[in-house]
């Protein structure tokens, strides 16, 4: 993650989008397999079929929720949205963008010594893509967190 990248127009949203949508596809195509199996079998129960029903949703549901994650960045800071948390930063709370060979997703390192996982951007199966996505987040991190908003 050497190379310089250009400098993204704010807004910008970045989120693993083929992930998303198979993650969204594979959600959808369960509930309706296992919907026309609690229609289709006359010997279910109407408990059963409702179990049937409830397990199609609980699994989409699952699904829907591992593909939630997002980064929103914005002139005044950037928005981490992960599986089950919402994040708001200030542009000079990020010291680093880090995106290792081998990570499963971005980190930033903070201003209080700790360390953010960012599941907006995960190489995953779209390892090109995650790279652009983190240089241009590292490039804004290094725009907007030195006070420089003139950019």
């Amino acid at each position: 993650m050497s190379a310089p990248a250009p400098q993204p127009e704010l807004p910008i949203t970045f989120r693993p989008t083929r992930t998303r949508v198979v993650l969204l596809a594979v959600g959808i195509l369960l509930f309706l397999t296992l919907l026309a199996i609690a229609l289709a079998l006359p010997s279910l129960s109407p408990g059963e079929r409702i179990s049937f029903i409830f397990t199609g949703v609980l699994f989409c549901g699952v699904l829907a929720l591992l593909a939630r994650p997002k980064v929103v960045a914005e002139r005044d800071g950037v928005t981490i949205t992960n599986l089950t948390t919402v994040r708001r930063l200030e542009w000079p709370e990020i010291l680093k963008v880090n995106l290792r060979p081998g990570d499963p997703w971005v980190f930033l390192d903070l201003a209080d010594g700790t360390s953010l996982p960012v599941l907006g951007i995960q190489p995953g199966i779209a390892k090109a893509q995650a790279i652009d996505d983190a240089r241009a987040l590292r490039a804004l991190a290094e725009t907007y967190g030195t006070g420089d908003h003139t950019r």
